[in-house]
């Protein structure tokens, strides 16, 4: 283990050892399960084992992350600049970026020439296509960082999900908008997670080509500039799609649409849990208030958290969008998931269940306590949402 440590002159010697140092290769490893899958497919023959990605995401994971519970713990906040300078953990988000197309190729490859059985085709397209969220979780780390190096990889790796507009959108788009009705990405009470995603998939790619078009536009570019930013990410899907069709054959094609469905709807399973009903304060002038960590909806789960690159600690994310992943920190009385993202998922797809889970948790949160005026609700559900919590709504 590595230990930090720096003289103050209020406290003396501070000293931290980041525990999870080592852990954090863990985050490389998620990006390759599907891998593994292959192997064990090539050396068996048992077309079982191409399911094990899928089972480990979402009954593995979430059982770890039941039995293992939460981590609190935050670094020294006077240490953090030394923690952040620390090469190891960039390095390792630049490591993640190849295996996503490692992954990809690898399952494109499997399909075209393995004499797969349909349920066996699906559960290597789905596997791929998990993976490729994933993809847009690293370059969602990547995106949010200064270095030029860092953001070439961002776009690199959206690629893979052809999601390429998507730091542009999360960056100037989702953080000046987050829990607020107008924001795609921050989903309200009562909406279902189907009916939120026929808002946030097509107003995520509209938001964010309207962002660079005007980005564009203040440096007298043409929107079809080379120096579009989601140009250049959604040439390198096409290259890699399109050729894959053409070294591959029609075959691919079914693959290519799942893996890409798949891989936005990883995106917009995490957009809707992570902000549910939370609503920031609108101001006499119009604006909206500062985004405060209880703005978002947070999981100290630790198994989880380590597979993602503590994506999870969402709530420091979202007030402090700079800091890094090793970083970021616990907050006492936070809107908090039931589990890790994987295992909130299982209950957000089923609308019934992510009601009855998490509307009272919303209505009691401290900063809310039954005030329906504090809350981003779908309007067409006002009325029969205050009818059913009469007992918990004050006003």
């Amino acid at each position: 283990m590595k230990t930090i440590s720096i003289q103050t002159p209020t406290k003396g010697l501070i000293s931290y050892t980041d525990h999870k140092r080592y852990l954090w290769l863990l985050s490389l490893t998620y990006p390759i399960f599907p891998i593994s899958a292959l192997v064990l497919h090539f050396y068996t023959g048992n077309t079982f084992y191409l399911w094990l990605p899928i089972i480990g995401s979402y009954l593995l994971v979430p059982l770890a992350d039941w039995i293992l519970g939460e981590d609190t713990a935050n670094p020294p906040e006077e240490l953090v600049p030394t923690l952040e300078k620390d090469k190891y953990y960039q390095r390792l988000l630049y490591f993640t970026v190849p295996l996503h197309f490692i992954t990809f190729f690898a399952c494109a490859y499997w399909i075209a020439t393995q004499n797969l059985d349909t349920f066996a085709y699906l559960a290597v397209a789905i596997s791929a296509g998990m993976t490729a969220g994933l993809g847009i979780n690293t370059g969602h780390e990547l995106g949010h960082k200064s270095d030029p190096f860092g953001r070439f990889m961002a776009k690199l790796v959206l690629a893979v999900p052809g999601y390429g507009h998507f730091c542009i959108e999360h960056n100037a788009g989702h953080h000046v908008h987050v829990a607020t009705p107008e924001d795609p990405a921050s989903s309200k009470m009562g909406e279902s997670i189907y009916r939120f995603a026929l808002r946030e998939i097509p107003g995520g790619f509209k938001r964010g080509w309207n962002l660079e078009k005007r980005r564009l536009k203040a440096q007298n570019l043409s929107v079809w500039s080379w120096k579009n930013d989601i140009l250049q990410s959604y040439f390198l899907t096409a290259v890699m799609q399109i050729g894959l069709i053409i070294l591959l054959g029609w075959l691919i094609v079914p693959f290519l649409i799942l893996h890409n469905i798949v891989a936005w709807w990883q995106l917009t399973s995490a957009n809707y849990i992570e902000h549910y009903g939370l609503l920031r304060e609108k101001k006499d002038n119009g604006r909206y208030a500062r985004c405060e960590p209880y703005h978002s909806w947070n999981s100290n789960h630790i198994a989880s958290n380590l597979l993602l690159f503590h994506l999870e600690r969402h709530s420091d994310h979202h007030a402090h969008p700079t800091r890094h992943y090793q970083s970021l920190r616990h907050f006492d009385d936070l809107p908090t998931l039931p589990n890790g993202y994987a295992g909130t998922y299982l209950i957000a797809y089923i609308p019934w269940l992510w009601y009855k889970v998490m509307d009272k948790k919303l209505l009691q949160l401290n900063h809310i306590q039954g005030d329906m005026s504090k809350v981003n609700v779908l309007e067409s559900k006002r009325e029969t949402l205050e009818k059913r919590y009469a007992n918990l709504i004050t006003s």
